[in-house]
């Protein structure tokens, strides 16, 4: 049985190499045991996915079910997994520091919090207090739990630029461990990021499907996480055979599907 301990170490290990990862995002325990099995190194919780998975929308988990599938996550795989915990589910830095203690005490080795409340973009001091206050919490931990700070600016319709990199630079110096702007969407935004940064930083590929792993490596990207991606392409796919079965009453979208001996393969632990 490999601890959280292990785990968080693995995780450091990780962002210290000078080698992008992909760390993709399972929505369930059954796709994060798959991932692992694949040879992925790391796994993120989605909180898209999540919701979807439960009948609701993003935004719509409650902090206890939150809890509960990061727990249910980490308890069926042997690798790190980062957690996606929203804006830590208060607005008061305290509080949000103190859920992030609680999720840690689940078996993930790091979580990102967000600038965003639900409605919009937290004032720039206030977001830069919420980082700090999540930063000491998770220093009294006594393993590497990573912290990644997340600039809200572009994936809510902000679209201005100095002020996410200002935002990802005072994150930085609050004690953030991990950088992470998403919506960046060429790479000339990402080495304008990068440019100015001191940490590694998440870049969220579904904004950018035409650049490959390699071409991230070569830009110097830290890592690369897909968000809700995968579980949105498992329900088009759904959708796609449902609506074939519905409308014109065939059968043929089970040529493409998994065989069951492929999934026993890859469930196996």
């Amino acid at each position: 049985m490999v601890t959280q301990q292990q785990k968080a170490q693995l995780f450091s290990e990780l962002h210290k190499r000078k080698e992008t990862f992909v760390i993709p995002n399972p929505w369930d325990q059954g796709s994060a045991v798959i991932l692992q099995n694949l040879g992925f190194k790391a796994l993120a919780t989605t909180s898209a996915g999540y919701a979807q998975s439960m009948g609701r929308l993003d935004g719509q988990v409650t902090l206890e079910e939150k809890l509960l599938h990061c727990r249910l996550l980490a308890e069926v795989t042997d690798i790190p997994i980062n957690a996606d915990f929203e804006n830590g589910f208060a607005d008061d830095p305290g509080s949000a520091a103190a859920n992030l203690i609680k999720v840690a005490e689940t078996g993930v080795v790091g979580a990102s919090i967000e600038d965003y409340s639900g409605s919009g973009i937290y004032d720039f001091d206030l977001s830069v207090e919420r980082i700090a206050a999540c930063a000491q919490a998770v220093a009294t931990l006594g393993f590497p739990f990573l912290l990644t700070a997340r600039a809200e600016n572009l994936l809510r319709g902000v679209t201005d630029m100095d002020d996410t990199i200002k935002r990802l630079q005072a994150y930085s110096a609050a004690g953030a461990d991990v950088l992470y702007a998403p919506g960046l969407v060429n790479p000339d935004q990402v080495r304008a990021v990068l440019s100015e940064v001191d940490k590694p930083l998440n870049v969220l590929a579904p904004f950018m499907p035409d650049v490959s792993l390699d071409e991230f490596r070569q830009l110097g990207v830290g890592r690369v996480s897909i968000g809700g991606a995968l579980a949105n392409f498992a329900t088009g796919a759904t959708i796609d055979a449902a609506k074939r079965m519905a409308e014109g009453g065939s059968f043929e979208w089970v040529k493409d599907a998994a065989s069951g001996g492929t999934i026993r393969k890859l469930l196996k632990p």
